[in-house]
């Protein structure tokens, strides 16, 4: 790209452009994705032709990119913030689809839009992309609610913010976690029990580093979920704590069945989302 004056009408257009866009917005007709160095990606056509004259690029075809930079910094001017990033759009299965969508799966991200197509954002691979090709794409919006929004900037913090479970914990949790993956999804009372909870969160009293440990499960519902089905949720909850009873210096395992109304302040930033990607086995979403 030329070097960009202030008074460019360049700068003008980009910038006038730039300001619709917004963080999670789709430019769902860019079906490419470029990678740094990687072996097993075939130049793309455009790249093979462009190392003839010593450029290089690893692309693959992808169904579309989301807009992850903050929407205050694309706002700004292209002469300031010449960059944005954005991330790949992949197809799941409905089971993968709702366990992103419910925030379990930390390396891909929701959004209302791209629900009916069964597509999610790949927030594993990012690229930056100048602002003055953006602005010659076609721009989707991604949602239209402000509590979407929110979900999808909490989306990204938590890719990069996730807590560092100790590796005791992880193993002391691998039945749980297997358990949680194998039933979610799936048509039974557990399965269903499983797609009404909100999130799963644990706290550690008092602190993961102690020799002795009381570890509390924060088993988090909807607000409406008062009654699963004609059932208590304590006899879910009975079923989930068998799975981890107390040993090592884990001494002590309770939980409980709560809504955010009924987790106050306190415990809530004191504990940490259990989700099924630092857990689980490492399943990998199916097309």
């Amino acid at each position: 790209m030329p070097k960009l004056e202030d008074d460019s009408s360049d700068v003008v257009r980009i910038d006038n452009v730039m300001r619709e866009w917004r963080q999670g917005d789709i430019a769902p007709y860019v079906d490419w994705f470029v990678h740094a160095g990687d072996p097993s990606v075939a130049l793309s056509e455009a790249a093979a032709e462009g190392t003839e004259v010593g450029i290089q690029a690893l692309t693959s075809s992808v169904r579309g990119l989301a807009v992850l930079t903050q929407t205050c910094d694309i706002v700004r001017s292209c002469l300031g913030r010449p960059y944005i990033e954005c991330a790949p759009l992949v197809e799941v299965d409905e089971t993968y689809l709702h366990e992103v969508e419910r925030g379990r799966r930390p390396s891909h991200a929701a959004l209302p839009a791209l629900m009916s197509e069964r597509l999610v954002v790949d927030l594993d691979r990012v690229m930056t992309v100048e602002k003055s090709i953006v602005a010659d794409w076609t721009r989707r919006p991604g949602w239209t609610q402000d509590t979407d929004a929110r979900r999808f900037a909490q989306s990204l913090v938590r890719k990069r913010a996730r807590f560092a479970f100790p590796n005791d914990f992880t193993a002391f949790a691998k039945r749980l976690s297997s358990r949680l993956s194998r039933q979610h999804g799936k048509g039974s009372d557990e399965g269903r029990g499983l797609k009404a909870l909100r999130e799963i969160r644990v706290q550690a009293r008092p602190s993961w580093d102690a020799p002795s440990v009381t570890v509390l499960f924060w088993f988090v519902r909807d607000e409406q979920q008062t009654v699963f089905e004609g059932r208590d949720w304590s006899d879910l909850l009975e079923g989930w704590l068998d799975l981890v009873p107390s040993t090592g210096r884990f001494k002590v395992v309770d939980g409980l069945v709560v809504t955010l109304k009924g987790l106050n302040g306190a415990d809530y930033v004191s504990s940490d989302r259990l989700d099924l990607d630092h857990l689980s086995s490492g399943d990998e979403p199916s097309s």
